[in-house]
Order: C-alpha cells, then structure tokens, then sequence
C-alpha cells in the first residue's frame, strides 16, 4: 500500500503530496484527518478544534490553506493568529515547508523583530500572515496590514491567548476582516469565553474534538542541569562521554541551531547527523538509515523533523533546548522507555528557564530531578576506567594472538609498566586530554518559587483574610491552601502565591479589567 494513501483519500493535490513525502510524513494524525476533508469539501462550514500541542493541528488547517490560496495576488489571503512569537514563527515555518510548489508568499509578524523588516515583507505581497495579536494590531494602525482581502482567520491556542489577555485584541482585529470568510478556531480548551467567541463571530460551525492522550512517563528516568546558554554544548559532550554508549536524539528549537550543533559535534569527532525540514527525502531517509543502523549514534533534530521517527532503543533523548510546552516535553522523552526498557531524559535549563521547567513538571505530574554535571577530571576518570575494563576483557577473551611477537619485542627493551604507559598514550593520548574540555561556570538559580501579589482592596472594602482568599479563589479558581502570608491594611492587602499560580492571578484580573489598572499587580520591592 502506498505510503501517503490515506493522505491522498483526504483529497488533497499531488504537490502537496510531494511535500509530505519529503517531510517523512507517512499518516494523517486524528485531527488531520477529520479537519482537512472538511475544509476542503464543504465550503459553508466553519471549524472550533479542541486539539493538545502535537497532535498536528498546524497542518490540519495549513494544508487546506495551501490548497485554497490563489497564487499572485499579492494580498493577504488568509490570517493566523498565535499567542507566542515563538509559535508565530513555528506555524510559518511548518506550512511554508508543506506548500511545495506552490508560490505562496508567508511571513511570520511578531514584537521584537525590526519593524521595518515587516513593513518591506507586507509591501512586496504577502499571502499569509501568522503573527502575535499586538503587532497585527500595530501594523492596522500603521495601514501597512490591510485585511479587505482576507478569506480564512485562523485563532491558533485562543484559550491560550485568552490567558495571557488578548481576546479583547483579536476581537479589534476580527473587527477589521471581512463579514464573509471563514474561520478555523483551535485551543487545547474550550472555554466559556472561547465558545462565546466562536457564537458571535461564526455563522455555521462544526466542534471537532480529538480525545487528549494521557501524559506518562513512567518508563523515563528524568533529570535537568542548570548551565548558561553559553555552556550548552559543553555540557552536552560530557553527557554524552560519559556514557559506555550513547544513542539519543538531541532537540534543538530552530533549524539553524540544530545545524550548528550538529556540524560542532562532527567536527568533535562524534558521530553524528542533523536532521530538520530543509533536508530533501532522499537525505532524510540516508540519515534515518544510519541511524536506524547505528552507523551513527547521535541525531540532532527538530520537533517537526523528528515527527514520525520509528526508532525504540534509544538510551537518551536530549532537551537541548527546552520545549515549548508539556505535550511536547512529554512526547520528546517518550522515545525512550519503550518496549520496557527504560531511558534518561536530560534536559538543560538557563536561569531564566527554571520556571518554565517547573510548569511542565507540574502539568506532567512528573519528578525531573536537578543532577550537577560531572567534573573534567570525572569524565577523564570514567573514560579510563572503561578502557582499563575493555582491555582487560581482551585479555581474559584470549583475542590478541596476531598481536603476541610484536609485544615480546617491545617487552624486551623497556620495563612492562613503561611500555604499557606508552602504548596507552599512543592509543588514547586525544581522547584522555583534558584539554578538549572547557570550563562551565556555576549558575544561580532563584528557586523561591514564590510571587508577593499586591491587591488593591483591604479593610475599607470589607476585607478579611478569608474573604480575600474566597475573592481569589472565586476569581481564578486558584486552591485557597495555595495562597499564603496574607496581610490586609485599610485600603490594600498583600498576598504570596506559588509563581506559577501568581501567572495565572495576574492574567485573570488583567482581562477583566481591560484597560483600567488591575485589582492584582505585582508587589513593588523596597529599595
């Protein structure tokens, strides 16, 4: 049976095709297969996805895009709205490498990237714009984003980006579209608000809803380093020669970095090959092979290169960088511990990141326990334990008979021990110097855990501590064990919080109160 069957049964055109073939796809996930024959067949329906991170809802909606866009027209067909510049530049990368041959023009608008960047993509005719709600509202206002033309809106994470306030922001943008177009709604929830959303700006729509897999890890032993950015890959080499044998996939966020590690890594003398969506299928599958083969040991990739990877055994998975969210984390390691054996997830983590790593152990209801990176002198240590243990295995084999006549000759000109020590640095002089190994610096790490929240309501509003409490609860639906150290004074009280719950605080009570100061801030350090 061909490959791409039940790609080519959803209706979708031979150049398309062509590019899931390049890209190693092989079978529609759930939510590609119920979505894509619906946009492609029946014109009048709109779509609300209920669909985690990586199920393959990028390309559940992008591939009708490409099919349905006209090319040339050098206006902006269709908009996709994303909570993150980091997903901004995901969903563009994505469905730019799935539209083949097909001469649609995408670009990826977001705050913090030149501005004027943008404003020359936008002028040279743009098909598809995936951006952030507060640039595509900046680039309305600049008349440099014009949506007279639009055909399909796309709200990617909506009720992540209810979360983080910007419902009120999409609902100015959907004001500057068409009344007649269609509209693709996704979210890992459906929230009262997000349905509402969907009620007022929705005509006819269908709810597809794929089940969420349950997050495990059982078979996976999970640990985290701290190290700066600057000492990633330095780490990564002791982690890996540390180990008797090491087989694992490292993840890298973007293309150009999984290119540099990997080239780093070959120019080291490891065995490695890097893997992301510009390789050709040919090349793909060469380097899926020889992995496969274990003619190499280490494949640098990916999230979207490495979807599909068909390979059990291996010893490790590498978080060189960490993931977006918990799926994906939890997807990542889930390459190991397969058919009962267990593996090791490493996961490396800059100051900055503690945080994001303690919601996803949260979310995952996973122990990833911190572990410090072994030492020079450790690493040089293990490797001279391992060759004292393989050659003496040679020896108690009896495997060295070709080798007897020439250790006799070199016996009789020196003592046993000087003529051993030289042949030891004569074999491994490069690989025991401990000059290939840099130094990494020790990092500090605020694990507090804990955010100070100031609230603007105290004693004049009636306030007590358990009524702050219930208020809180109420509002953010925040466990009242969770919120500690309450103070009320006569007009505003203070409250502490996990970090993560403190998130979740402030973003409640900056989308209820717009753009009006919010009941909950942060508390102000003292100087």
């Amino acid at each position: 049976m061909e490959k791409l069957a039940r790609f080519r049964a959803l209706g979708l055109s031979e150049n398309v095709l062509e590019a899931l073939a390049k890209k190693g796809f092989e079978e529609p996930t759930q939510i590609q297969e119920q979505i894509i024959p619906i946009l492609l067949k029946r014109q009048d329906i709109d779509i609300v996805g209920q669909a985690q991170t990586g199920t393959g809802k990028t390309a559940a909606f992008g591939l009708p895009l490409i099919e349905k866009l006209q090319e040339g027209l050098k206006v902006v067909q269709a908009l996709i709205l994303v909570p993150t510049r980091e997903l901004a530049l995901q969903v563009s990368e994505e469905i730019n490498s799935l539209k083949g041959s097909k001469r649609l023009q995408i670009v990826a608008i977001y705050g913090g990237q030149s501005i004027e960047q943008q404003l020359r993509r936008l002028k040279e005719g743009i098909d598809i714009v995936v951006g952030t709600p507060g640039r595509i509202i900046d680039h309305i206002n600049r008349h440099s984003l014009k949506l007279k033309n639009i055909t399909h809106v796309v709200l990617d994470e909506a009720d992540e980006m209810l979360n983080m306030g910007f419902i009120e922001d999409v609902e100015e943008i959907l004001k500057h579209t068409p009344s007649k177009k269609r509209m693709l709604l996704f979210g890992a929830t459906m929230p009262e608000r997000i349905l509402s959303l969907a009620a007022r700006y929705m005509s006819k729509y269908e709810v597809v809803a794929v089940r969420k897999e349950q997050l495990t890890t059982d078979l996976t032993d999970q640990i985290y380093f701290e190290v700066n950015l600057a000492d990633k890959f330095e780490a990564l080499c002791r982690i890996i020669d540390v180990e008797k044998f090491f087989y694992g996939l490292v993840f890298c966020r973007t293309k150009v970095d999984v290119d540099d590690i990997g080239h780093r890594l070959m120019d080291r003398g490891y065995e490695a090959e890097s893997l992301h969506g510009d390789l050709s299928q040919y090349q793909r599958e060469r380097i899926l092979d020889k992995f496969k083969k274990k003619r190499i040991n280490i494949l640098v990739a990916t999230d979207v290169a490495a979807r599909g990877i068909d390979i059990y055994n291996l010893t490790h998975v590498i978080n060189y960088s960490l993931p977006q969210d918990p799926e994906s984390y939890v997807h990542r390691i889930g390459r190991t511990g397969r058919a009962g054996k267990e593996g090791t997830a490493v996961t490396f983590i800059t100051p900055e990141e503690y945080r994001r790593l303690t919601f996803i152990k949260r979310i995952a209801k996973t122990d990833i326990r911190k572990e410090k990176l072994p030492k020079v002198a450790d690493v040089i240590n293990i490797k001279k334990s391992r060759i004292k243990d393989e050659v003496l295995g040679l020896v108690k084999a009896g495997e060295f008979s070709d080798y007897l006549m020439l250790a006799k000759e070199m016996l009789a000109a020196d003592t046993p021990e000087n003529v051993l020590a030289a042949t030891l640095k004569h074999s491994f002089a490069d690989e025991l110097d401990q000059s290939n190994y840099n130094e990494i610096r020790e990092v500090s790490v605020n694990r507090k855990g804990t955010s100070r929240l100031f609230v603007a309501l105290g004693r004049l509003d009636a306030m007590t501590p358990q009524k702050l409490i219930s208020f809180i609860k109420q509002k953010a639906k925040v466990e009242d064990r969770k919120i500690q150290d309450v103070r009320i004074f006569d007009s505003f009280s203070f409250i502490t919080v996990p970090f993560e719950e403190a998130e979740i605080i402030l973003r409640v009570f900056k989308r209820e109160q717009g753009t009006k100061r919010p009941i909950v801030e942060r508390a102000r350090e003292k100087r």
